[in-house]
This record gives structure tokens, C-alpha cells and sequence, in this order.
């Protein structure tokens, strides 16, 4: 599994960390999303799936 965003269109609302904060942060200065683990373990894909589901802005891709 390997994630990727698009920083350019994040809106900061942070839903991704909530979900999946092993996994996401957010940058302090820029309040936008920070990928923290691009190839998360197989483990962390449920919070992964979620947090895809539930960004406003659709800026996480979820790729095999």
C-alpha cells in the first residue's frame, strides 16, 4: 500500500489526522496535511480508507 497528497489542494481541515495519526500530521505554519509514512503497514489501511473517505477536498490517494 503506498499513500500520496496533494498538499497544493489541502484545505487543512485536519480529518485525515484525526482518523489516521499514524499515518498524517499536520504542518503548524501551513495548517496543511503532512504524510508521515508514505508505505504504511498493511495494519494501519482500514484508518487509511477512512481518512480517503472522509477528506473534503478528496487531496489522498490510497494506491496498491
Amino acid at each position: 500500500m503506498r499513500v500520496t497528497v496533494d498538499r497544493d489542494l489541502c484545505i487543512g481541515a485536519g480529518m485525515c489526522v484525526l482518523t489516521a495519526p499514524a499515518v498524517f500530521d499536520q504542518d503548524p505554519e501551513e495548517a496543511v496535511v503532512v504524510l508521515l509514512d508514505e508505505q504504511p503497514p498493511e495494519s494501519q489501511r482500514p484508518a487509511v480508507e477512512q481518512a480517503v473517505g472522509r477528506c473534503p477536498a478528496a487531496v489522498i490517494q490510497l494506491l496498491p
